[in-house]
């Protein structure tokens, strides 16, 4: 099967200038922007996935998080279909856009959207 985090991290990072992975680094502060990709649930059927992901977006301020996750929901959108490391994406779905969430301490800024990415392994 394929592995959602493992194909929409590295993507993420070729598009933009963000470091990206499954986990937020202790170091978070020093790696901004950072978005975080985690799969937080969905479906797997014989030969199709249709997990659900959280995109989390981690910046300094509040106007460049509200940008960034907007375009990489854009990109996600509309840029991302066929074969992409390891897998297949037919298609993506915005399940909540990008919206501001808590995060602890007054440094970082954080942004989530979810998505359902169907995709099969290639």
């Amino acid at each position: 099967m394929a592995d959602v985090e493992a194909i929409l991290a590295p993507w993420i990072e070729a598009r933009f200038p963000v470091t990206a992975g499954s986990e937020t680094p202790p170091d978070l502060e020093k790696r901004l922007p950072f978005v975080r990709v985690e799969r937080i649930g969905g479906s797997d059927e014989r030969f199709t996935q249709r997990p659900r992901v959280a995109v989390d977006v981690f910046t300094t301020t509040a106007d460049e998080g509200r940008h960034l996750s907007g375009d990489i929901r854009d990109a996600l959108l509309l840029l991302l279909s066929g074969p992409v490391g390891g897998g297949v994406v037919q298609s993506i779905r915005c399940d909540s856009g990008p919206s501001a969430q808590p995060w602890a301490g007054d440094t970082v800024r954080r942004r989530g959207a979810t998505y359902t990415v169907t995709l099969r392994a290639t």
